[in-house]
């Protein structure tokens, strides 16, 4: 387990992050992750689950494996398209959708540092 966020863990999680984000673009194909039609339903569900994983491995900053996991989608976002005209909303989008992502991350971290000490 990673005791605390370690820059070289946080570029990680940002790779596999923006990995995930990829794959779901080519499993929909689509540019944006947010276009596919299983966004909603699949995808950003999943990047809950993401997040609490790397929470709970990094239980310190935990909340910052959810901004991360999904702040990943803008990279894929310009790799796909390019800066498009509504980037600066795209940006806004990701911010409101890490908060709750962000939550469940730290949830997972305090689960996790609670269950340590009860060991």
């Amino acid at each position: 387990m990673i005791a605390m966020a370690r820059p070289a863990a946080l570029l990680a999680l940002l790779i596999a992050g923006g990995v995930y984000w990829q794959v779901v673009c080519q499993l929909d194909r689509v540019a944006e992750p947010w276009d596919a039609a299983r966004y909603w339903t699949l995808w950003y569900p999943v990047s809950f689950v993401l997040a609490a994983v790397a929470g709970a491995a990094m239980p310190k900053r935990a909340w910052l494996a959810g901004i991360i996991v999904t702040a990943a989608q803008l990279p894929v976002m310009w790799a796909n398209t390019g800066i498009p005209a509504l980037w600066m909303l795209g940006v806004a989008m990701c911010a409101v959708l890490a908060v709750p992502v962000s939550g469940v991350a730290a949830l997972a971290g305090w689960t996790a540092t609670r269950a340590r000490r009860a060991l």
